[in-house]
Order: structure tokens, then sequence, then C-alpha cells
């Protein structure tokens, strides 16, 4: 742990559990990504708001210039009132209801991630009922490995994601021929916390062999949508600050054969180093051959490790005494509610703060009141809430 990275001195006051952002290091990665991604002045990146809504951070990112990828009409509602322009939100999701396709219709969102020929139907008939026509990409399902958790993965043969690259040509067709629907383009989305580039190199091959089919069938784009997938460094975040936005950008600037303007939806690679969730440690339990840290903190702040068997790397940040093994526990009556086993962390006491790293993405937003429990409060770094 670094000392000094967390005003644990602020904390005291402070009701635990809660999520720190640390305004700074997000700020720095927005920079960052927004310089890379000007290098392509036709690129432009969407922020993924299931990832983070917290209503402070959405009005930090949207005043970068991105725009807003959102999977329900609540995450529409949170980037108007963000100040993302509406031209630049994009609609995705495989079970968009009447109504939040109707909001987005109302709002003149820039575009729908159309998941199935049904999905296509009903924008149809919606938006005609409207007088509007519809702006939509085709999300098509690549079938390409991305080596992920089956959980976080979004490119397999039969799924519920998109529609099958082999069934791209009949798709097209079929929006075509709807004239409540315009075709825009393409829309790809292969999975979350993508490490190895490879898996993006053989989704620009995919791409690629899917723009050659448009251009066969003299289907003119305005253009596509690689989705987002990038993933974080969880184990060392002390040293690694942010995502690798450079080699990322590079797969796409070298691999994909086209002109057409490319979209990007990131979530995770923006927000998840810059967050923690800090707990208060309330008891220290000796077992038969184990140690235990219970924390205030539960899977219903942090679901990930319970959900996914995530890794966050936990820190004592209260202590600088000698390191010891622990088992870092929640207090619902769950077995599953476990943060890690076999964590090594400096001696531990009651009372003392806990950091749970990395936690900016998938933290806040999935958190829940099972148990009656409420839901965690927030802490920024350059102003308190």
């Amino acid at each position: 742990m670094i000392k000094g990275l967390f005003p644990t001195e602020e904390f005291t006051s402070q009701r635990t559990p809660f999520y720190y952002y640390d305004v700074r290091l997000l700020r720095t990665t927005l920079e960052e990504m927004c310089r890379l991604v000007a290098a392509y002045p036709s690129w432009q990146v969407h922020y993924a708001l299931k990832a983070n809504f917290n209503a402070e951070i959405l009005r930090i990112i949207a005043g970068y210039g991105l725009g807003a990828e959102c999977v329900s009409g609540g995450e529409i509602r949170a980037a108007l009132a963000a100040g993302f322009a509406p031209a630049s939100i994009i609609f995705s999701g495989v079970g968009k209801r009447d109504d939040e396709i109707i909001l987005a219709l109302q709002e003149g969102i820039g575009r729908f991630n159309v998941e199935s020929t049904a999905e296509l139907q009903v924008i149809n008939d919606i938006a005609l009922s409207l007088g509007k026509k519809a702006a939509i990409n085709i999300r098509v399902n690549p079938d390409i490995g991305s080596h992920i958790s089956a959980n976080i993965s979004a490119s397999l043969a039969e799924t519920k994601f998109g529609i099958h690259h082999s069934m791209l040509e009949s798709a097209v067709l079929l929006a075509s021929e709807l004239p409540g629907i315009k075709l825009c383009g393409l829309h790809f989305h292969i999975g979350s916390q993508i490490l190895d580039m490879n898996v993006f190199t053989s989704l620009s091959n995919r791409v690629n062999q899917c723009l050659a089919l448009m251009e066969q069938m003299g289907v003119e784009l305005v253009d596509v949508n690689m989705g987002g997938g990038l993933g974080v460094e969880y184990e060392h975040p002390n040293h690694v600050h942010r995502a690798d936005f450079a080699s990322y950008f590079q797969v796409f600037g070298k691999h994909l054969n086209t002109k057409l303007p490319v979209h990007f939806e990131l979530g995770r690679s923006i927000v998840a180093p810059c967050g923690a969730l800090i707990s208060r440690v309330l008891y220290i339990k000796e077992g038969l051959y184990r140690r235990f840290v219970v924390l205030d903190a539960s899977m219903t702040d942090l679901i990930r490790p319970a959900l996914y068997h995530a890794y966050h790397r936990i820190e004592n940040i209260s202590s600088d005494e000698p390191e010891e093994q622990y088992d870092v526990v929640g207090p619902v009556c769950e077995s599953s509610d476990v943060f890690d086993k076999g964590a090594v962390l400096n001696r531990c006491h009651r009372g003392d703060f806990v950091a749970i790293r990395s936690a900016g993405a998938y933290g806040e937003s999935m958190a829940s009141h099972f148990s009656c429990r409420p839901l965690p409060g927030y802490y920024l770094s350059n102003t308190q809430q």
C-alpha cells in the first residue's frame, strides 16, 4: 500500500462501508485516453454507464466530451442529467422495454444497438407510431473466443447477445425493408476484462469480413462500433494505475480495414482503478486453522468476488504492523460472502480501515439492499458527499 494514498484522517467521520473515488486518477485516466484516441480524428469513445453511474462520476466523464452507452431507460435519464448530449447516447441491451424505446426516440438519442430481428421489428413499429425513424446498428455476434469467464463473455456461438455473423445478411435485408428503421452501422462487443490484445486482433479480422459483406451487398454504413472489453490490472493497482489504452487503440488502428468512423464503449477501463471500497474491521476471528477478518462491508456492497470469483487487492490502510494471512469476509449470512481467502494484510485490529482496491467499476453500480442493508455511500477525493 502506498502510504498517504487514502486520507484516513478524513474517513473517521464517514459511515462505513463507502466508496472512495480518486478524482485525480479518474481525470488523468480520461486525459490519457482522450489523448490517444485523438490520434484517430473520426473515432469516438462512449462511456458504458453500467460500470458506474454515480452522478458525480458521470458529470466528470461527460465533461471530457465522451458519449454514453446505456442499457436501460434509467441509464438514459442518468446520462442526460449528467450532461451527455442526446445524439452521443447509444442504447444497448437484449431486452429493451417498449417504454424505454419510446423514451429513447423522444429524447433523440443517437443510436440503438439492435440485438435480434424480433427487436428490430418492435423498434420499427414504435418508431412509426411516433412518426420517427430509428437510427440503428445491428449487433453482430462474431463467435470468437475471448479467453475470459463465461459470466462476462458475450461472443459464444449461441448466446442471448447479438445476431450471429452467419445470419447478418438476412438481418440487414430485413432492416432495409422496414420504413421506421435507418440502418447506420454494425456493432460488436465480445465481453469484458480482456487483457490479451490478440483477442481484439481476431475481432478486427471478423469485423473486416462483415464489412466486406456489406460492401458486396451494396450497403452503405455510417460507422462501425467495436464495443468495449478492455480489462484492467487488479493484482497490482499501486504499480499499474491505468488500463493499456495505447495497445488497445493500436490494435484497431493496425488491423481494422475501414475508413468509417469507429466508436468504442469503454466502462471498466475508465473507472475501475479510481475506486476503492472502504470498510472497517468488526472482528478478528481465530478458527482452527485459519484467521478471519470480518468486515462491515459485504457482498451487498461489492458482489464481484461472490458472483465471478473476481480478485481485488485488499489492504489494511490503518496498519504498519507485520503482515499476516487472513480470510477476509463480510457479515451477510451467505457462505459466498467472502472477499478473499489467504489474503496477506498488515496485522488487523478491530476498527482498522480496509481498502478493497480497483472497485470503481461494477461495485457501487451493482450494490443491493439484500438483508435490508443500506446502500454504501461515497466520498470523492476533492469533495465530501
